[in-house]
């Protein structure tokens, strides 16, 4: 078996690719990238068992065969030549010779029969959505997915498709992130719950990209494919809470405040906040927030006064301020809203401008009990 490929594009598509690997894996073969060459089309792929990433490349040869070779060894081996053509041969004596320009490279080489079979999707729906459109949705939730691994179901990002829009949800009980786009919809009504690895992998890789990626699903499984590359993950199984029940309906309380103003505010003020709790204080009046904080074990304080566009009554509410900065962060308008009720019921943040055609980003964000 004998191939020719430029370095840099063998490089970049293993990069996308090394993603998916763990530094400790239980089985050995998953160390490896599996090469299935057929003739001048080379398949390379990568598997944590969990998810399966392939990727098809161009390369000059008549032959036909596999093989698993060490991945972060040939990664590192790639990184360090200049743009030229390298030729992989598979010797006799178990190794794979690479030929640069200046000199030859030989790694030991792992049986391909050994590796993961792709999952094959049975009776799959499916779905297409702009490769941009994905990742900007994936950005949007997936900060405020958890970490718990008792409540496995809130460790991803929910899609919930149907024949009027695509919704897509994160929450770790603590924060919630919804993102619907009206002007895109599916064929059918489905619901599942993507894990976190894949996500992040999708996001980096489709970040800016307009083309279109299909997305496959059956009850176990979810495919996405895109620009000669597709990627194979199980989903999360169970049943994600309903996080409707939790948006409260009523808020005649609104504030309307530049975002970048509130942040650095929440930031500064923060800094004095008690360690354990990192609550803050948000006092609203007339068209004046009051944002302070205090560490009483320290005896640390801090207060800024601010001025807003509020409709409701005066109300006191505190917030995990670490909460309240991340999703801040993670909106890009000028200006944003903070809904609220009750001290004691959720405040509901939303982008006043920034947003694209059909487009709508709803976040919740849990308040801490004030101790007066």
């Amino acid at each position: 078996m004998k191939f020719i490929v430029s370095s840099s594009y063998l490089l970049k598509h293993l990069q996308v690719l090394g993603g998916i690997l763990n530094s400790s894996n239980t089985l050995p073969i998953l160390d490896n990238f599996l090469f299935n060459l057929e003739e001048n089309s080379l398949s390379v792929s990568a598997s944590d068992l969990e998810t399966t990433i392939t990727s098809k490349l161009e390369v000059e040869s008549k032959e036909s065969g596999k093989v698993c070779v060490p991945a972060r060894l040939l990664l590192e081996t790639l990184k360090t030549f200049p743009e030229q053509p390298l030729t992989f041969v598979v010797e006799d004596n178990n190794t794979i010779e690479i030929s640069s320009n200046h000199g030859k490279y030989a790694l030991a080489y792992a049986n391909a029969e050994e590796f993961p079979n792709v999952v094959e999707l049975k009776d799959p729906s499916s779905t297409k959505i702009q490769a941009d459109v994905l990742a900007t949705a994936i950005n949007k939730t997936i900060f405020a997915s958890g970490n718990d691994d008792l409540r496995p179901v809130m460790s991803g990002v929910f899609f919930q498709f149907s024949t009027e829009n695509l919704i897509f949800v994160a929450t770790d009980a603590h924060k919630l992130v919804k993102y619907t786009r009206e002007d895109l919809s599916a064929s059918q009504t489905a619901e599942f719950i993507m894990p976190k690895k894949p996500l992040n992998l999708l996001k980096n890789i489709l970040a800016g990209n307009e083309e279109d990626v299909t997305i496959e699903y059956n009850e176990s499984n979810a495919k996405f494919i895109f620009d000669n590359t597709e990627m194979v993950c199980r989903l999360i199984d169970g049943k994600y809470p309903n996080y409707e029940a939790v948006i409260p309906k009523e808020n005649p309380n609104k504030l309307i405040m530049e975002r970048n103003q509130l942040l650095n505010s929440v930031r500064r003020v923060s800094i004095f906040s008690s360690k354990t709790t990192h609550q803050i204080r948000l006092k609203i009046a007339g068209a004046e927030l009051n944002i302070s904080a205090e560490d009483i074990d320290f005896s640390n304080k801090a207060e800024e006064r601010l001025t807003c566009d509020y409709q409701g009554d005066d109300i006191q509410i505190g917030f995990n301020s670490r909460f309240l900065t991340e999703m801040l962060n993670n909106l890009n308008s000028d200006e944003i809203s903070l809904e609220m009720s009750f001290p004691n019921r959720a405040g509901i943040l939303t982008p006043v401008d920034g947003l694209d055609e059909g487009e709508t980003v709803t976040m919740l964000v849990m308040p801490v009990m004030l101790n007066n």
